[in-house]
């Protein structure tokens, strides 16, 4: 594999956003790891190894069956998938959002599996296993030479369509929040780094991301994730919803163009997936608050259609609409926006 990141795959083309130097950008160094780490490694890596000795489709079954049980048996976060369902499809019936609430389980569960091999897989795998839509656009945005922000949410499996994109000769830098054990770190980087993605951990992303668009590289960011503080309100599924405005403010302080991108699961007894690439255009108006909450609003509209395409994919489990807007000035907080119980 020379140095992990892949040569030509079947798009072909030149590689793109040289100069790129060393591998994973932190803000600090990692800790030493503690002896819960290790026994939680140890755990990790024995269930990795058995994902990898079962037959493929018999572990990624075993996988999704432990994850229906954690939806339904033990009810895991059942309350927030029951209520985030709710609110994006409040005319379906509750038959159906519990259909999907259980196929999403399912999916999450056979997906860990499918990550647990993942890090056995080569460059070669990781392109057969995936097939694009739309991958030319790519290409041609980044021979622009402005750089490209891929942009995506926790759907289908973004961590196959990261590496499905740097398999394919383009160096992609990812950014990433560190994982609290060490060791898991250290492994979930390897493997990036293995198949042609450079890890920037999110405190430093702000500077590193406009430099590798500055340069003309290529920048993947998962962005569909409640904000606390600082993100900025746009409707999803209708609902006013907390969202990293990071993608947009990059795009319009570098004129890079945004491509969203979905990668989904396909149906059979081995992990396979469809990669979709769009491009992402809003008319402008030069107020970069109004073009950042445009261009947020866009991503999130193509999410939603991605989802609906097949809703079961998506990670219901998080807490999308925990940070509420504040309500007018002229109305209390009672007559407001209703708050989500604790």
């Amino acid at each position: 594999m020379g140095d992990g990141r892949g040569g030509a795959g079947e798009e072909g083309g030149s590689r793109f956003g040289g100069g790129r130097e060393g591998s994973v950008l932190r803000a600090d160094p990692l800790p030493e790891p503690e002896r819960i780490h290790r026994f939680e490694h140890f755990v990790v890596g024995a269930l990795g190894l058995g994902a990898r000795i079962l037959p493929e489709p018999v572990a990624l079954f075993l996988g999704g069956v432990l994850g229906w049980m954690a939806g339904t048996v033990v009810r895991l976060r059942r309350r927030v998938v029951d209520e985030n369902l709710k609110r994006a499809f409040p005319l379906q019936s509750a038959g159906w959002r519990a259909a999907v609430a259980r196929g999403s389980y399912f999916h999450l569960g056979r997906e860990a599996v499918t990550l647990l091999r993942f890090g056995a897989m080569g460059v070669r795998e990781v392109r057969e296993r995936t097939r694009t839509e739309g991958f030319e656009t790519v290409r041609s945005l980044l021979e622009r030479g402005e750089g490209l922000i891929m942009v995506s949410g926790h759907f289908g499996n973004w961590e196959i369509g990261g590496a499905a994109v740097a398999v394919r000769n383009i160096p992609l830098d990812v950014v990433a929040v560190r994982q609290t054990n060490p060791l898991f770190d250290r492994r979930v980087v390897r493997t990036r780094e293995r198949l042609g993605m450079r890890v920037i951990e999110k405190k430093r992303a702000p500077a590193e991301v406009l430099r590798t668009l500055r340069r003309g590289g290529a920048v993947a960011l998962v962005a569909d994730q409640n904000v606390r503080r600082g993100g900025i309100f746009v409707d999803f599924f209708g609902v006013p919803a907390s969202t990293a405005r990071g993608p947009a403010l990059f795009a319009l302080r570098t004129g890079a163009p945004i491509v969203v991108a979905f990668a989904f699961r396909l149906p059979g007894a081995r992990a396979r997936y469809r990669l979709r690439f769009e491009p992402l255009e809003i008319e402008r108006t030069g107020e970069q608050e109004v073009d950042a909450g445009r261009l947020t609003r866009a991503f999130l509209q193509a999410l939603e259609e991605a989802i609906r395409e097949a809703p079961e994919q998506y990670f219901w489990l998080h807490r999308r609409w925990k940070t509420r807007p504040d309500p007018p000035a002229h109305e209390s907080p009672a007559r407001g926006i209703p708050q989500e119980p604790r």
